[in-house]
């Protein structure tokens, strides 16, 4: 079954935030400790991420256009609205910050060489070993964000299901048509992008700059588009 790695890991992000719900309810001074350690964890994630690339350039290319592009349609400003309405329908009061929760914990879940690879291992082999590992990963790491960050990090889990199944489903005819070097290429600066958004999530973790993160997740699809222009030229 091309998807069970794929489910598991979904499953286990959603427990994750489960088990951080109950743990949620500590001293707000030690919340604000944790989240500032947490922050400067992410910070250095993003940053050990972000130095892989092999083309600086592509990187700034790729955070520009996708800032120029991410603030033209003002991403952040209508996530924070579906966030507020997404608060209201669960019951809460509107103003606990689901969308900062769903990117950060989106991001940090979806970039990196893992989810790509675990996902063509499940959909070419049936292997599903990396997605497993990286599932017990992702759910602790929920379970942690949800106890600063709240219940919105449970939405995470959707663009989980739907990035991984797409790479499992279409795996075999992703590893006939896009040559190998391509493929690393891609996952390389892929994860060099997203470190630097990462980076930038740390940065309003711990308060340093308010960075409309959001925003800049165009990037991440314009680096799909820059890597097979270059590669072929």
């Amino acid at each position: 079954m091309a998807l069970l790695g794929t489910i598991v890991n979904a499953l286990l992000i959603i427990i994750g935030v489960i088990v951080g719900s109950f743990l949620s309810k500590i001293p707000e001074s030690m919340k604000d400790t944790v989240m500032k350690g947490i922050g400067l964890t992410v910070m250095v994630l993003g940053l050990s991420m972000g130095i892989k690339s092999n083309n600086f350039l592509i990187v700034i290319i790729c955070i520009v256009f996708g800032a120029i592009l991410g603030e033209l349609m003002d991403l952040d400003g209508k996530l924070n609205t579906l966030g507020t309405w997404l608060e209201k329908k669960i019951g809460g009061n509107g103003t606990s910050n689901i969308s900062q929760a769903f990117v950060t914990a989106t991001l940090i879940f979806v970039i990196g060489a893992m989810a790509v690879i675990g996902a063509l291992d499940s959909g070419i082999r049936g292997d599903h070993q990396v997605l497993y590992t990286k599932g017990m990963i992702d759910g602790f790491t929920a379970a942690i964000l949800t106890t600063t960050l709240g219940i919105g990090v449970i939405f995470s889990s959707v663009p989980v299901f739907i990035y991984q199944g797409l790479i499992a489903l279409f795996a075999t005819q992703i590893n006939k048509l896009v040559p190998e070097a391509l493929l690393d290429s891609f996952i390389m600066e892929l994860t060099a992008v997203g470190g630097i958004m990462i980076f930038a999530i740390g940065m309003n973790l711990i308060g340093i700059l308010k960075i409309k993160v959001a925003n800049l997740l165009p990037g991440l699809l314009i680096t799909a588009i820059i890597v097979p222009i270059l590669y072929f030229l």
